[in-house]
């Protein structure tokens, strides 16, 4: 196994008077997808706004790349080369496609080479690229929203259920780049419902449940033990596609 990237200890988060994280142990390995699985509302989407420091930890250690960050600020956070996809996908809807991806991108300009990458992928957003995008389709925003994690190098990328709501088709070529984006340097964690997704992505898996992690090991175990499924997440792999 990689040595991890990321290493949450005994995470704590209370959101109000509602503890979300009831002491997360996690380590996501350098280099490879680590998938968090988990019933609605098991936490999955506190844990990658706590890692950013979007939301506080309430106790406990959050390492990455061999330092503390629990207690930094966001803008820190993610200077150190982390990139965050969420659910609400995150882009500017009066600017256009690519003001979104300028803004993204940490350099004075855009990596041509790295840009013609997500044209490749995602065809519509060079055919959008002056188009405000709060006019694109949901597909489309989400397509923007990955590239704009994907424009510039990082070492982690927190990506929460990147397929949700997308056409089989969109969600096929999404699998494609996220696999390109593996074989980069950057390292994901990915929070899906998806489990075609997970299966086809997933090197690692994590299983929250009730705000702690419950299971960890690789993805084509637990993809392959049905039984192992049900009793982690309350039904098989197979139902959910």
């Amino acid at each position: 196994m990689p040595e991890p990237l990321l290493t949450l200890a005994g995470v704590h988060t209370h959101i109000g008077q509602y503890h979300i994280l009831q002491g997360v142990d996690l380590a996501v390995p350098r280099g490879e997808l680590t998938m968090l699985l988990g019933r609605n509302g098991a936490g999955k989407t506190t844990a990658l706004r706590t890692i950013l420091g979007l939301w506080k930890a309430s106790s406990g250690s959050i390492r990455f790349d061999q330092a503390e960050i629990a207690a930094r600020e966001t803008p820190d956070i993610a200077s150190m080369g982390i990139a965050y996809v969420p659910e609400t996908m995150g882009i500017f809807a009066g600017l256009s496609v690519k003001d979104n991806l300028v803004l993204a991108a940490r350099e004075s300009a855009l990596d041509e080479a790295r840009l013609e990458n997500v044209f490749r992928f995602f065809p519509a957003l060079r055919k959008f690229w002056f188009l405000p995008a709060g006019l694109l389709s949901g597909g489309q925003k989400q397509m923007l929203s990955i590239s704009r994690a994907m424009i510039e190098p990082r070492k982690l990328v927190l990506i929460d259920e990147p397929t949700k709501g997308l056409a089989p088709a969109i969600i096929n070529n999404l699998i494609e780049a996220l696999k390109e984006l593996k074989q980069t340097d950057t390292t994901i964690l990915m929070v899906e419902q998806n489990f075609h997704a997970a299966r086809s992505l997933g090197d690692g898996v994590a299983v929250m449940d009730s705000g702690r992690i419950v299971h960890t090991g690789r993805m084509a175990d637990l993809a392959a033990d049905e039984a192992l499924q049900t009793r982690l997440l309350g039904l098989s792999l197979d139902v959910h596609q």
